[in-house]
């Protein structure tokens, strides 16, 4: 099985029947399979080369200069959480991986201020700092146009999503699975999860691994090309449309053993809104055979709780 295919340019420059054949083509694959395969996405080919040269370089550095960056009262959301700290909802495994996370930008005079903290800077590899600001742009454009597109199909508004999205609580997260040095435990690096956000972004990874659960309940490996990104729903987006958009669960296995001396890298982008978008059901995806599913709760409740299930948060 291969996951569904669409062209964003499509979307953003194509005449309306492109537009149109976009929105139902991109909405029946989050409802069928809730991953999909995006090329010309907007994000530039350098841009992605520039973030994982340099955070192949960050996750190089000893470990007592890594734990500099480390800051617990972040709750992993800004800087670098190390090795073993974060387990998957409903798993007391931790998985095998160390992770630094880059987060919304405003300035100190904004009203949002007080919810994103500084991002923890490092100055010890020249570009990284701006190199991640600029990819946590280019995500955040490329998310907005798919969440337009997802909006189309919900028959909302094309602009639904704009103003909750628009300085939202999104999350780049750098993560690295170190080589495997001993008899794993478990074949799973990344125990089955499902994601938090609205949508999650994930440019390449330097190495195979994430499989995704089909509904047979099958485990199949996701692999995109080169131009492409893989883009899946997420927690929040499930809410929000009564389960009518699937969160697909999703988990990163470890390689063959003759590649059990390498390292994978990963870096998705983890589109959230503002803290106070409420994730209610929305009336278009209730009806006799779909009552509602979940109580209603804002995006910033429910992303602290998530938090504390995951082990990120105390």
């Amino acid at each position: 099985m291969t996951i569904p295919v669409v062209d964003l340019a499509d979307f953003v420059n194509g005449n309306p029947q492109q537009k149109s054949d976009f929105v139902q083509k991109l909405g029946k694959a989050y409802e069928d399979v809730g991953f999909v395969a995006v090329k010309n996405h907007g994000i530039p080919a350098e841009l992605i080369a520039d973030l994982y040269k340099y955070v192949q370089q960050f996750f190089s550095l000893p470990s007592d200069k890594k734990r500099k960056f480390e800051i617990p009262e972040l709750a992993g959301q800004r800087g670098y959480t190390s090795f073993g700290k974060e387990h998957a909802k409903g798993s007391d495994a931790p998985d095998l991986k160390e992770f630094f996370q880059y987060g919304q930008v405003v300035p100190g005079d904004h009203p949002l201020k007080s919810e994103y903290p500084d991002n923890v800077k490092v100055n010890d590899i020249p570009g990284f700092n701006e190199t991640f600001f600029k990819a946590y742009r280019a995500f955040e454009k490329s998310g907005k146009y798919l969440l337009r597109a997802i909006a189309l199909y919900l028959d909302l508004e094309e602009d639904y999503f704009d103003d909750s999205v628009e300085e939202g609580n999104s999350i780049v997260r750098a993560i690295h699975y170190p080589p495997i040095t001993s008899e794993p435990k478990s074949a799973i690096r990344a125990e089955q999860h499902e994601d938090i956000n609205l949508i999650t972004l994930l440019v390449g990874a330097s190495a195979d691994g994430l499989q995704i659960l089909t509904k047979n309940n099958e485990w199949i490996g996701v692999t995109s090309l080169p131009d492409q990104i893989v883009v899946n729903v997420g927690d929040m987006l499930q809410r929000l449309t009564n389960n009518k958009l699937k969160s697909t669960t999703h988990r990163v296995v470890n390689p063959p053993r003759e590649l059990w001396h390498t390292s994978r890298f990963s870096i998705p982008f983890f589109l959230h809104p503002k803290s106070s978008m409420s994730l209610a059901a929305l009336e278009s995806c209730l009806d006799e055979t779909h009552a509602k599913a979940y109580e209603d709760i804002t995006a910033g409740d429910y992303l602290d709780e998530r938090l504390r299930e995951i082990g990120l948060k105390k």
